[in-house]
């Protein structure tokens, strides 16, 4: 089994002219780098992550036990028909309709409005939102005038002339959380830019002012000044349950005319995917508790909401799965980011420009039956230190290469994601206990966590 490759859902954007794209609003800054050579050798880690302990290995790292991610990139002219293959097989902006419609014939729905034969998300929603057939409707007539398009313009200094100018060089979607014009959206929409525009559906624009921005979760926080803007309502993410109907807004393929409706419903609660780094090949940050569904994601959707049939935001569109293999495309898997973890970053965000994360300082590869061989051990869980970064809080405690980290505060590690989900629930300055096997002896290494550096 393979893993299914991850492409960010914002739309890339080619500048029309003699001026190429310079850039890409929808990567992260790569976190990806090398393990020295000397471990290499002995123990076959091929390559390491950042020095924060809440990235793993690149998957080459693990490719004995676990598949491996790589990204699928989208790149498409300012012109929308000028779309790639890849996005003309996922979604054709009509087609929603002749989901809805089938489902909507095949669903009888008693006289209250309510469906007769369906588990529906919230008994509020459908008693008091009429049929099924229009609840759809009035969940976008709700919640679509909050839903922006994003501009991400970043600066050219071409060959030819002396003065640098602005270029759009991407666009992705954002929803209006608040009366003050606070946007959420994904970090990898406003990464880079100069300048960002803010368009909202009734046909008004707005220069946008960066609030914060957050890597490591892929958040960030823009915000607009105008009076009597919509806003959209923030849900409970914690209520959901697999199965649920919701609905997808965001500006897909930034078609004119404003942000597209999906539907589908939500595949599983909890998951935990990694982010494709900026690189080809490379690897991001883990994200944690993801909304997995059906409702179609497209470039440019990224940053824009998934609603409950409350016309709730219960989640923020992030990511979608590309591949299942070489020549195998994924159908029907996005991600969305919970809003109960993303609205806690969105606070911090206002109240203090940036968000604090804890800070371990190796760079390290999750242990599986080769690695275990050639270190001679039996252990099959845990994560194998490739590097310790100088004046790291794990240099302070005394890890070193080649050491295995089986357990921290006694709960094992299973999976290459288990290290960097402890790590993220720790705050800088956390105390913590890891379970080290260095040269087949067990010991207990205590280490106090400091914050991540800046990127």
């Amino acid at each position: 089994m393979t893993r299914v490759s991850l492409r960010r859902s914002a739309l890339q954007l080619v500048s029309v002219g003699a001026i190429a794209l310079f850039g890409t609003a929808c990567s992260m800054s790569t976190t990806a780098q090398a393990t020295p050579a000397s471990l290499a050798a002995a123990t076959s880690v091929p390559a390491a992550t950042a020095a924060a302990a809440t990235t793993a290995m690149p998957a080459a790292v693990t490719a004995a036990a676990a598949p491996t991610l790589s990204t699928a990139s989208y790149a498409a002219t300012a012109a929308p028909a000028a779309t790639s293959a890849d996005t003309a097989a996922t979604a054709a902006p009509a087609a929603t309709s002749a989901d809805t419609a089938s489902m909507a014939a095949a669903t009888a729905t008693t006289a209250a409005g309510t469906t007769a034969n369906s588990a529906a998300p919230s008994a509020g929603a459908a008693a008091g939102a009429g049929t099924f057939r229009t609840i759809i409707r009035e969940v976008t007539q709700k919640v679509r005038p909050a839903v922006v398009q994003v501009t991400n313009e970043q600066v050219v200094q071409p060959q030819q002339a002396n003065q640098p100018f602005t270029v759009p060089a991407g666009v992705g979607s954002g929803v209006i959380y608040d009366a003050e014009g606070h946007i959420l959206t994904n970090n990898h929409v406003v990464q880079g830019a100069a300048k960002l525009l803010v368009s909202l559906p009734d046909g008004k624009s707005f220069p946008a002012k960066l609030i914060g921005a957050d890597p490591q979760t892929d958040l960030a926080v823009i915000q607009v000044s105008s009076p009597n803007l919509p806003v959209a309502q923030l849900g409970d993410s914690n209520q959901l349950q697999v199965g649920d109907w919701v609905v997808a807004i965001g500006n897909a393929l930034a078609l004119p005319g404003g942000p597209t409706v999906s539907e589908g419903v939500i595949g599983a609660l909890g998951r935990t995917v990694q982010e494709p780094g900026q690189q080809q090949g490379s690897s991001g940050p883990f994200l944690f508790g993801v909304i997995q569904t059906d409702a179609p994601i497209n470039p440019g959707n990224s940053g824009g909401p998934l609603v409950n049939l409350d016309s709730q935001v219960i989640g923020i569109n992030t990511l979608v799965a590309g591949q299942a293999e070489p020549g195998v495309a994924a159908q029907g898997i996005g991600f969305s980011i919970a809003i109960s973890v993303a609205k806690p970053i969105a606070d911090e965000l206002v109240q203090a420009g940036h968000v604090t994360h804890a800070y371990l300082g190796i760079r390290y590869g999750a242990l599986n039956p080769a690695i275990a061989a050639q270190l001679n051990i039996t252990v099959k869980d845990g994560v194998v230190v490739g590097e310790v970064v100088q004046g790291s809080p794990a240099e302070k405690a005394g890890l070193q290469p080649k050491d295995v980290i089986t357990e921290v505060d006694g709960k094992p590690l299973v999976g290459e994601s288990a290290l960097a989900q402890v790590t993220s629930a720790h705050k800088p300055g956390d105390k913590i206990t890891l379970t080290v096997l260095r040269n087949g002896q067990q010991q207990k290494v205590d280490l106090t966590l400091g914050t991540m550096p800046s990127s």
